[in-house]
């Protein structure tokens, strides 16, 4: 036992050690690229849905037949194939008018609307080609909001997207609420699955305040401003109810603007029942019209599929090495923890 504990503690300091000199060798690159404009270093994806859904069909049809009726099948699914390459190409000689266009982008919200920067070079590439009265978007949504103005921007790259007069929808399987129902509810449909979270419009703001730490151990926080409202609320300093009062005023009137956003787009809905800050279900959001209609996202674009070229728009930014590494010494630190807790779970360490 003393053996395998020595032997756990080097192991331990190993470990240590190599997460330490790629903390390091993190900073030091991100030193060495200081500076470096990093906006544009990425590049647009587009994947055809219709393409995609597919092949997925045509793979698990194969595996339903066996043999002889297998080699069959992969003829036909051949000569059905070149047909349509050859309906295709005529269609295109002829100049007949195309099918309409279904352009879906993705969008992971965190707190500082981080995606915002690919959502604007998505847009902008769609409305570049994009034909108003024959092509629309969609938007697969996922965010529980964050800071005003970064989703003020994001729902604001949306509006690009109506203002072409480009039908727009907004699917939410699983959340979008406080600022991710502001990017939602700019579009002409919000489609929700049954237990999405929908709402939350409401403003929040908290922060700690350790003056009477500092005081009592006889440190002073001095704050200096130009202005009798530069500065409302401190975490050092000493707090007054004239600026909590302020505050408070800057608070309610950030909700008012978000109450008047929603009502601007979603006229239908009752703002004074839905703008307290509560939450609704799929369901629920569809009685209060937060929603438009009950689907997953999954079986939006199936059904589009059947009538328009579906495409699967994204902006991938290549990451520096200094992200790789980060990203690995991270994945790396949460695969320890996740292997300990599944250790102490499975009682090893009793």
């Amino acid at each position: 036992m003393e053996i395998l504990a020595e032997y756990g503690l080097f192991l331990a300091k190993i470990v240590t050690f190599a997460v330490a000199a790629l903390i390091v060798a993190a900073m030091i690159m991100a030193a060495a690229q200081r500076g470096r404009n990093q906006e544009d270093e990425g590049e647009l994806q587009v994947v055809r849905v219709n393409d995609r859904l597919r092949d997925n069909r045509e793979t698990l049809e194969a595996h339903l037949h066996e043999g002889a009726g297998r080699r069959r099948w992969l003829r036909e699914l051949r000569r059905s194939r070149k047909k349509e390459k050859k309906a295709e190409r005529q269609k295109g000689n002829d100049g007949a008018q195309r099918r309409g266009r279904l352009y879906v982008v993705d969008f992971q919200g965190d707190l500082k609307a981080s995606q915002t920067g690919a959502l604007r070079r998505c847009v902008t590439a769609i409305l570049g080609v994009a034909e108003p009265g024959q092509d629309e978007v969609m938007i697969r949504l996922e965010s529980s909001g964050g800071m005003v103005h970064s989703y003020g921007y994001a729902a604001a790259q949306l509006d690009r997207i109506r203002r072409a007069g480009l039908p727009l929808t907004a699917c939410v399987d699983k959340v979008a609420a406080s600022g991710g129902y502001m990017m939602a509810c700019v579009a002409d449909r919000i489609i929700a699955s049954p237990f999405a979270i929908l709402g939350s419009i409401g403003v929040v703001a908290q922060l700690p305040n350790v003056h009477r730490l500092l005081k009592r151990n006889d440190v002073d926080f001095e704050v200096l401003t130009a202005g009798e409202y530069k500065r409302t609320l401190t975490v050092f300093g000493e707090n007054t109810e004239k600026g909590r009062r302020k505050f408070t005023e800057d608070l309610e009137q950030t909700h008012q603007l978000f109450k008047d956003y929603v009502s601007e787009h979603r006229p239908a809905v009752d703002i004074d029942r839905v703008a307290t800050g509560e939450i609704w279900f799929g369901r629920q959001a569809l009685d209060v019209s937060l929603a438009d209609d009950l689907k997953t996202s999954d079986q939006v674009i199936t059904e589009a599929c059947d009538e328009r070229d579906v495409l699967l728009v994204r902006y991938e930014r290549r990451r520096t090495l200094p992200e790789k590494l980060g990203l690995s010494a991270a994945s790396a630190v949460e695969s320890g923890i996740m292997k300990g807790v599944e250790w102490v779970r499975a009682g090893r360490f009793q």
